[in-house]
């Protein structure tokens, strides 16, 4: 069966025009100059597609990747007016674990980066300025998508003829010395949840989540900020209301390079803890789309997200790679740092549509550090030494991220 492609030209940043539709209801995409086609999907076809591989090949003047699939896909092309990336997405796919472990061994080389933008989604994404020219085509037998790229001129055959290698992206073995930035200093956004007139969660004693951020958020700026090329700001550093909107705003405008959000977790049964981080996309069950909803504040029919919104991000594909390299890092440290000391229950990293996490345009993560609904967390909430200890250990998790290498300064 052929494959089908749909190549969109979107008229600007945000969603397409014409993407709109009641949530009850199927997708249906508008394409210029042809005639709707009703395909019967048979149990396989409903699946999602498997990308089974990813694979590259370089010549002097050009670049193709492959991503092999198990069977026929549906690939959607954004090229937004003024787009900083060109996507190209498989809306209804997932990477095996071989594609996956390419995606991080150095396989697929410059400009190309392949992202498991959410659970059923992967998108490709090229910066408009690492070609001259691209084109990308399905193929059968067996099935593909093939991306071939040309480069610019600079990046071709250098003055000796020689063939310059398309440079890979190597992840680090070990966590190595902070590269120098360019601004000279890596700017760190630390947003304690909730404040003022918004309590957050509430723990059986009547312990507010807004108290428990805040100071689990002055730690952190105290560690932060003897770090040498850091700087720290906060969305709060007292007992006051600031709006999502103007959390967003502040990293934004202040040209963040990583933005951590600190919150605490309720849950109906008072024998759950634990810590969980989180970094923006779907949430994969119903208990992520639950502790969104909490912490947006809306009501959980208004709280999910479609991975439509993700491709038209403009910086969706490089943030959420970045983000969960980061929320890897703070789980890890937590997880190492404070289990000689307490019994934490590792609920891992996460997925879910926060509004602060969507909106700031760096990489972002929120952890929610304990469960205030939990009497004996509530009671280690309230002794300065766990929040100390809290705040060291996403100390830790952010200053080996960024020992990686991973984050660009903006």
């Amino acid at each position: 069966m052929a494959a089908t492609l749909f190549c969109l030209d979107f008229p600007g940043v945000g969603p397409p025009e014409g993407w709109a539709w009641a949530s009850d209801k199927p997708p249906v995409l508008s394409m210029h100059g042809s005639k709707q086609n009703h395909v019967r999907g048979t149990t396989a076809s409903l699946a999602p597609v498997t990308v089974r591989n990813v694979r590259a090949t370089t010549s002097p003047e050009k670049i193709r990747l492959v991503l092999d699939l198990d069977r026929h896909a549906t690939v959607i092309e954004q090229r937004a007016v003024n787009a900083s990336q060109v996507v190209i997405a498989l809306p209804d796919a997932w990477l095996s674990q071989t594609a996956q472990g390419r995606t991080l061994d150095g396989t697929i080389p410059s400009p190309f980066m392949v992202t498991q933008i959410t659970p059923h989604a992967v998108a490709v994404s090229l910066p408009r300025t690492s070609f001259q020219s691209y084109r990308q085509f399905l193929l059968s037998d067996p099935p593909r998508l093939v991306i071939d790229v040309t480069l610019p001129i600079e990046q071709g055959l250098s003055s000796a003829g020689v063939l310059q290698e398309a440079p890979k992206r190597v992840v680090p073995m070990a966590p190595q010395p902070i590269t120098p930035r360019t601004k000279g200093y890596t700017t760190i956004v630390i947003d304690p949840g909730h404040g003022g007139k918004d309590p957050g969660a509430r723990g059986l004693h009547k312990t507010e989540e807004k108290d428990i951020t805040l100071r689990v958020g002055l730690q952190l700026r105290k560690l932060l900020s003897k770090h040498p090329g850091i700087r720290v700001l906060m969305t709060r550093d007292r007992d006051v209301f600031v709006e999502l909107e103007e959390r967003t705003k502040f990293a934004n405008s202040n040209e963040a390079d990583l933005f951590v959000s600190i919150h605490v977790n309720s849950h109906p049964s008072r024998t759950v803890k634990g810590i969980e981080i989180y970094h923006f996309g779907e949430a994969k069950d119903q208990r992520a789309l639950e502790v969104a909803a909490r912490e947006n504040g809306t009501p959980l029919s208004n709280t999910g997200v479609g991975w439509e919104y993700l491709v038209a991000d403009l910086l969706t594909s490089k943030k959420i790679e970045e983000s969960l390299e980061l929320a890897w890092n703070a789980k890890a440290a937590m997880v190492s740092q404070m289990n000689s000391h307490y019994e934490i229950d590792d609920h891992g990293v996460k997925t879910a549509p926060f509004y602060v996490l969507r909106f700031t345009s760096m990489p972002s993560i929120l952890a929610e550090i304990a469960y205030i609904s939990n009497p004996s967390e509530e009671e280690l909430l309230h002794k300065p030494v766990f929040v100390q200890d809290v705040a060291q250990s996403l100390y830790q998790g952010i200053v080996a991220f960024l020992a990686t290498g991973k984050s660009e300064i903006r």
